[in-house]
């Protein structure tokens, strides 16, 4: 497999779409579509897996090994691109609880749909996936694999992450995008033009994250707004939820709850604050992480608020 042939089956073009919102001091927005990479593998997904999948089969291995909670997108991205290329996956899944709820979760029965074995552990126990032991714990029950981090981000994750910029995003000023593990804002501060600062909006609270980024990142053109993860991971509220289903109202794009959405959010409201300059040229990332919409939704249904729209 060479880097000429690495795709996925049913993979669309990525493009920059406009965001026709009147904003004050001429500033203008645009929103990359990564989303549409692939309906499964999408985003940020499919960068961080390119090139690990291309080094695990160079180094032989038949078996990918990686980390999630209960809604991950790289969970399921890990178990449909395992599959397309021929490898067996295994996910070690935050929360013993879950070991009998597959069935009532859509990113567990579609990674396990896709031949996706799991582990479950106790959170305690998640956090030790770090630790060398822990790492041959799991090789001593699963055989040998190639492991992918939690979240996908490593140096060879980044490296993919470096090619979401094109020579044609050159002419935006910001470049925004939602922080997770801090893999791909790593990949968008070594790849930005020199006239472009790249902002993040983590989903986490803490300050940790600048540490992480700077494992990977070799500019210094980049600054974490921390003002909007909206409680933590996984934590959404009322006014997110009408935020996301009136900008897919108004634009055809879908946001997830849990990166994106918040990110998208954040930009708008800081140019109400006139944080941007006027003529200030801004483009989103659109990371993907769609398919976690279907779980969310049913957690809202339970505490009885609305459910994000993904279609008309």
């Amino acid at each position: 497999m060479s880097l000429s042939t690495f795709k996925l089956k049913s993979m669309k073009p990525v493009f920059n779409q406009p965001i026709n919102i009147d904003f004050p001091n001429a500033i203008s927005l645009a929103i990359k579509r990564e989303d549409l990479i692939h309906p499964f593998v999408s985003g940020n997904k499919f960068r961080k897996l390119k090139y690990n999948l291309l080094q695990a089969k160079s180094e032989n291995k038949t078996t990918l090994l990686t980390f999630g909670g209960a809604f991950s997108n790289h969970i399921a991205a890990v178990a449909f691109a395992g599959k397309e290329h021929g490898f067996k996956t295994i996910g070690i899944i935050r929360g013993d609880e879950l070991s009998n709820k597959i069935a009532e979760n859509p990113t567990l029965k579609f990674a396990q749909e896709n031949g996706m074995k799991f582990e479950f552990v106790s959170r305690e126990e998640y956090r030790l996936k770090s630790e060398d032991f822990f790492i041959e714990k799991l090789k001593n029950k699963w055989g040998d694999f190639y492991l992918v981090p939690e979240g996908g981000t490593n140096e060879l994750a980044v490296k993919g992450c470096e090619e979401i910029l094109t020579a044609e995003d050159s002419v935006f000023d910001y470049v925004c995008c939602a922080v997770g593990t801090g893999g791909t804002i790593s990949g968008l501060i070594n790849s930005a033009a020199p006239n472009q600062k790249i902002l993040g909006f983590p989903a986490l609270k803490g300050d940790f994250l600048k540490d992480e980024i700077r494992i990977f990142a070799r500019k210094d053109n980049w600054n974490l707004i921390s003002d909007y993860h909206f409680g933590g991971y996984g934590k959404i509220n009322l006014d997110l939820i009408e935020f996301i289903n009136a900008f897919f109202e108004e634009n055809k794009v879908p946001l997830d709850p849990i990166y994106t959405g918040k990110m998208v959010f954040g930009v708008i409201d800081l140019i109400g604050k006139k944080y941007f300059p006027a003529y200030s040229k801004i483009l989103l990332i659109h990371t993907g992480g769609l398919q976690g919409i279907e779980g969310m939704n049913i957690k809202l249904m339970q505490k009885k608020l609305p459910i994000l729209k993904t279609n008309d």
